[in-house]
């Protein structure tokens, strides 16, 4: 199992991959939620990431939102843990990012780091519909901006 937590005064970020080889080093997805918490104006948050296989998030699935196979991103947004922390569980499934990075003509980098968005905006309380409007709804295109600015900083020679 490997897992990287950051703990700044702020955030505690813990991703996990429990044997799985990420395209993303966990610490830079732990970064990059950081950043998306900074974004929202999160002033603390309890945030663990992980990456599961294909049967393991098919299972999650099944179990807690009674759907079948395994989907890109689950999260349980937990709010509020009474000491003013943010605290949510964020469950991602790499080998379906990885399909949907081929469909849609993006890298498995940029498909893992827009899904790790996409569950720390649903921990901080944003939706969208779960129709075809999802991607014209505000949630989504709060999403693909913060995509998109990390991606510019992440290119960016330090």
């Amino acid at each position: 199992m490997s897992a990287r937590t950051s703990r700044t005064a702020r955030f505690d970020v813990t991703v996990t991959a429990d044997g799985l080889r990420s395209p993303v080093a966990p610490a830079r997805l732990s970064a990059l939620a950081e950043a998306v918490l900074r974004a929202e104006r999160v002033p603390r948050a309890r945030l663990s990431i992980a990456l599961l296989t294909a049967p393991a998030m098919a299972r999650l699935n099944r179990t807690h939102l009674g759907h079948r196979g395994a989907t890109d991103v689950i999260t349980f947004a937990l709010g509020d843990d009474g000491a003013g922390v943010l605290t949510g569980d964020i469950y991602i499934c790499p080998e379906v990012a990885r399909r949907q990075a081929i469909a849609w003509g993006v890298g498995i980098r940029e498909e893992l780091a827009r899904l790790v968005v996409h569950g720390c905006l649903h921990a901080c309380g944003w939706d969208h519909p779960v129709d075809a409007s999802r991607e014209a709804s505000a949630m989504w295109r709060r999403q693909e901006r913060l995509l998109a600015r990390w991606w510019t900083s992440a290119s960016t020679p330090a």
